[in-house]
């Protein structure tokens, strides 16, 4: 069957379309800082050596990182509030379940990253009479950062990605305004086309910086 394209139909939803492109921004842009404060705070724990603060925050690490992010977005938004007898608005189910997921992530590159600092330095900062937290501030982490900064740049690439899952749960980010014109035109194909090529857009200059990034670091 031949199919007669017909993109000048999508023009009448620019506005739509854009608006979904701000939500999608707005979202990765938020739980990216939202996702590196969780992510600092489990990943400092993590060098704890009580097995009681341990165990819990690697079992919480676990728990986001194992399970399918579309599944733990369903399960906040349906389940959880019939669990805690409250009502949770989709844009807070989304924006809790995308920071802690990419949080638990990041916890993982904060402790790689930190634990990458050669003993000499913490034994230098010892040397010198600082605090931990001093230490931690002022010595390791300065250096532990620019280790960090790729592993961190490809995580919220992805995370730029998984926002496009909010749309399940009726948050109106790019995907979901292109499932709204899709059931006005009947044009799936062009809508559908033109969601995936503004995501490219989006993602593909991003990604050119992370690897122009990662060669200079080299």
């Amino acid at each position: 069957m031949h199919y007669h394209w017909d993109f000048g139909i999508l023009l009448h939803y620019v506005p739509l379309f854009w608006r979904g492109v701000l939500v999608t921004l707005a979202y990765t842009a938020g739980t990216i800082l939202l996702g590196l404060l969780v992510g600092l705070l489990i990943g400092l724990g993590r060098l704890a050596r009580s097995r009681l603060v341990n165990v819990p925050l690697v079992a919480l690490i676990e728990l986001f990182r194992c399970t399918p992010l579309l599944v733990q977005l369903i399960w906040c938004y349906y389940a959880l509030p019939v669990l805690l007898d409250i009502r949770l608005p989709a844009v807070v189910a989304a924006t809790l379940v995308l920071s802690l997921y990419t949080g638990a992530f990041y916890a993982e590159i904060f402790r790689a990253g930190i634990l990458s600092i050669e003993a000499g330095q913490w034994d230098a900062a010892r040397a010198l009479g600082l605090r931990r937290a001093t230490m931690m501030r002022r010595v390791i982490l300065p250096q532990a950062v620019r280790r960090m900064v790729p592993p961190f740049m490809n995580q919220s690439i992805t995370q730029l990605k998984n926002t496009s899952l909010v749309s399940v749960i009726a948050v109106p980010d790019l995907l979901y305004q292109g499932t709204m014109v899709t059931a006005d035109t009947y044009r799936p194909l062009e809508v559908y086309t033109t969601v995936a090529v503004i995501y490219f857009c989006l993602l593909f200059p991003a990604t050119r910086f992370v690897q122009a990034y990662e060669r200079r670091s080299a």
